[in-house]
């Protein structure tokens, strides 16, 4: 199918700009690149023995950013392939939207071939990314030590459950256990909730991820200094209590505690999508500057000075429930589309609530070519998402499809030298296994 056609989708769900995605397409393709020939990481070569969410949106990055990742999997290949619904086995949602622009070669390391065989793929590689255990890396062999007697100049990232001199170290982690363990399932709490919940999104798998990735390019830039690579720990538990609490520590932040902690906006039970007239809206009416514009624009002019809650951002503050329920009242006497054309016209922060469904028709991503509709070599007509950063000189693009389980083994143990009679009797032994589509030729 032509580039910017809709796939498996009614065509009037989606606005004119979406259907023009062909232009959108020539900055940003979904194309078969090497590895990515323009980004800023080309030349980057990524050995990425993650799995599920947490490290694969990491080293989906890199890949966006021009390095060739080399994905190592089991012979039963990255669990999150199975998660979802599909149209064929092992390639669910979840698994193409974490692993684009990646390669897959499947080898077992448990075996001592397979892990010679990860170490071959070491001596030149840039980055090594796990988030496994450490102690299991030792167990296969892979060692922080033993990686780098191979390859002294390689960046060993390990993203993992908790620092390693701490007592949970040893602890397996899971995004539902981090969100509890840094206070995010408390925070539902202490904003009106009955009982603590989690966050409906992998918050903690993804907000680690993006840690990672800083860390991993800090590192690349430090050994392009010093010739010398390092290992990265970026530990799941701690880098979580620092996203949250760099929000709530509040008076906790001095000794002695100046209160109990928390930000009062943030966990006020009334901070939610106001209720219009037909829905919701998300709205801000944060500063005086947008409190002028925005009882301006509601003709109550004077209100600010007639009624001291509203008078400064201090006097709201300490006033917020009565401030939230002024603000809910009002909002109902107009459509969530009456909202946003006047709060955009006074400059007001304004921003529609979407769902899944009405996020694929936003005006503002299709004019910037977020969503595109493709055809995946083996799943047929999907929907993907660009990766938001742009740069001027290095354009960030989609390098190539989530692969297909074991899709580039073959062509990846071509590149390490091996013949074709040693690549095919290591296929016979399952030390390395092959998607149905590859050919040992």
């Amino acid at each position: 199918m032509a580039a910017g056609q809709v796939l498996f989708m009614e065509e009037a769900a989606f606005p004119d700009a979406f259907l023009r995605r062909e232009e959108a397409a020539q900055s940003r393709s979904m194309t078969s690149i090497q590895g990515g020939e323009i980004g800023p990481l080309s030349g980057i070569k990524v050995i990425d023995l993650t799995s599920v969410l947490m490290g694969p949106y990491a080293t989906q990055y890199m890949g966006d950013f021009g390095a060739d990742v080399i994905k190592i999997e089991p012979p039963a290949g990255d669990l999150i392939r199975n998660v979802g619904p599909s149209r064929s086995a092992s390639m669910g949602p979840l698994f193409l939207n974490a692993n684009r622009s990646k390669r897959s070669v499947v080898l077992n390391l448990k075996t001592p071939e397979g892990r010679e065989l990860l170490l071959d793929l070491c001596r030149d590689a840039d980055v090594m990314v796990y988030n496994v255990r450490p102690a299991a890396m030792k167990r296969l062999g892979l060692s922080w030590e033993e990686v780098r007697a191979v390859n002294p100049r390689l960046i060993y990232a390990g993203l993992c459950g908790y620092g390693q001199q701490g007592r949970y170290a040893a602890r397996p982690a899971y995004d539902d256990l981090i969100q509890g363990g840094a206070t995010l399932s408390h925070l539902f709490m202490l904003s009106g909730s009955e009982e603590p919940r989690y966050v409906p999104t992998a918050i903690a798998d993804r907000v680690v991820g993006l840690t990672a990735l800083g860390g991993i390019l800090a590192a690349i830039i430090e050994r392009n200094r010093s010739g010398v690579g390092q290992r990265v720990d970026v530990p799941m538990f701690e880098t979580m209590v620092s996203f949250v609490l760099s929000d709530h520590l509040g008076g906790l932040t001095f000794d002695p505690p100046l209160d109990r902690g928390g930000y009062a906006r943030q966990l006020a039970r009334d901070r939610r999508p106001l209720p219009t007239a037909d829905g919701h809206v998300c709205a801000l009416v944060y500063t005086d500057e947008h409190w002028r514009r925005f009882l301006k624009a509601v003709g109550q002019d004077e209100l600010m000075e007639i009624d001291s809650r509203f008078a400064s951002f201090g006097a709201r503050m300490q006033n917020l429930t009565f401030v939230y329920g002024w603000l809910a009242e009002i909002f109902r006497t107009r459509t969530s589309g009456e909202w946003i054309d006047l709060l955009d016209e006074a400059d007001v922060p304004v921003m529609a609530m979407h769902t899944f469904e009405t996020i694929l028709r936003d005006p503002h991503l299709a004019d910037v070519g977020f969503f595109a509709a493709v055809e995946h070599p083996s799943e047929g007509g999907t929907i993907a998402m660009a990766n938001p950063v742009q740069m001027s000189a290095t354009p960030v693009e989609i390098a190539r499809f989530a692969p297909r389980l074991g899709e580039h083994t073959v062509e990846v143990l071509r590149e390490l030298g091996l013949p074709p009679d040693r690549i095919a009797n290591l296929l016979d032994r399952g030390i390395v296994a092959e998607s149905a589509a590859a050919t040992v030729d």
